[in-house]
C-alpha cells in the first residue's frame, strides 16, 4: 500500500472517530470544522514552507490541507484545487491517487541540488549533516514509493 494512502486512511479513520466523539460529547459541528480549518491552514503552511526548503516536504502537507478543507470548507478547497501550483498535484491524488512524473523530478532534483548545497555548506555539525541526508533519502524514498500518473492532460486541467 501506498505511503500517501495509509496516511489518508489514517486521517479517515481519525475523522471517523472525532466524529462519533463530537456526536458523543456534543461540541457543537462548527468548532470542529474550526479546527480542522486551522489544521488545514497549519499543513499549507507547512506546505509553502517547504518549497524552498529541501529537507521539509511539500507534497504530503498539500495533501493534507486538502483533506482537512474537503471537511472543513468548500471554499478553501476550491481555492485549493484551482492553484496554478497546487491544484494539479491535489486533483491528481484525489482522482487517481498518484503524482506527475514531473512533480516527481522536481521535488527529487531540488532535495539533491538545494539539499546538497544547504548539507555541504550550510551545516558545520556533521550529525546535523547526517540527520538532513537521512530526511532527504527517505523524502526521495517516498516520492518514488508513489505511483506516477499516465501523460493524460484532462487529468492535470
Amino acid at each position: 500500500m501506498l505511503y500517501y494512502a495509509r496516511i489518508y486512511q489514517c486521517l479517515s479513520a481519525f475523522y471517523q472517530r472525532c466524529r462519533s466523539a463530537i456526536t458523543g460529547i456534543m461540541l457543537k459541528p462548527h468548532i470542529y470544522k474550526l479546527v480542522y480549518k486551522l489544521l488545514g491552514f497549519i499543513f499549507l503552511g507547512l506546505a509553502i514552507i517547504g518549497i524552498p526548503l529541501p529537507v521539509l516536504p511539500t507534497t504530503p502537507f498539500v495533501l493534507l490541507s486538502a483533506w482537512f478543507f474537503a471537511r472543513s470548507s468548500d471554499k478553501w478547497h476550491a481555492w485549493l484545487l484551482g492553484s496554478e501550483l497546487f491544484g494539479p498535484i491535489i486533483r491528481n491524488w484525489e482522482n487517481r491517487r498518484c503524482i506527475s512524473l514531473r512533480t516527481k523530478i522536481v521535488a527529487i532534483a531540488s532535495m539533491a541540488v538545494v539539499g546538497s548545497l544547504s548539507v555541504f555548506f550550510g551545516i558545520e555539525d556533521f550529525r546535523i549533516r547526517i540527520v538532513a541526508i537521512a530526511l532527504m533519502l527517505t523524502g526521495t524514498a517516498v516520492i518514488l514509493s508513489i505511483k506516477t500518473c499516465a501523460e493524460d492532460k484532462a487529468a492535470t486541467d
